[in-house]
């Protein structure tokens, strides 16, 4: 009898912390993405790309292919937009957030860029998060 007591409290345990834990987690990789949407909204390229690896196993695919590297990304970037004007307005809308593992994460979305003029564009994104010494980074991001 004190054995089964003892494994319905483990599982019990195990189920709570593991909630817990995906809780920390979701808020952690939230703030990133809104850390990231008040950069880019600042104008500021480079702290936006905090939120990436900063590797060069970094991967970004978008409608003109892939792009590999932190480096390459933050080029990349500053190439296709050059200044705030271009840069606009951002805003995330996450869709789905799921726990692959304890240190890796799947995130749809969908991504809104107001600018000047007539000149608004959109579109979907989705991202692979890892745990990189205890800091939440996207590390592959397919955005169309």
């Amino acid at each position: 009898m004190r054995r089964i007591i003892l494994i319905i409290f483990l599982v019990t345990s195990f189920i709570i912390n593991s909630q817990t834990l995906s809780k920390k987690n979701r808020f952690e990789i939230l703030h990133v993405l809104e850390k990231q949407s008040a950069n880019w909204n600042e104008g500021n390229i480079e702290e936006y790309m905090k939120g990436y690896w900063k590797s060069d196993s970094l991967r970004f695919i978008g409608k003109s292919g892939i792009t590999y590297g932190w480096n390459a990304t933050l080029e990349r970037y500053k190439k296709t937009y050059p200044g705030k004007d271009a840069m606009g307005f951002l805003k995330f809308h996450v869709l789905s957030l799921e726990f692959l593992s304890p240190n890796k994460a799947f995130m749809i979305g969908k991504w809104d860029l107001e600018r000047k003029g007539d000149k608004n564009v959109g579109g979907y994104f989705t991202l692979i998060w890892e745990k990189i010494r205890g800091v939440w980074r996207i590390t592959i991001d397919h955005t169309s």
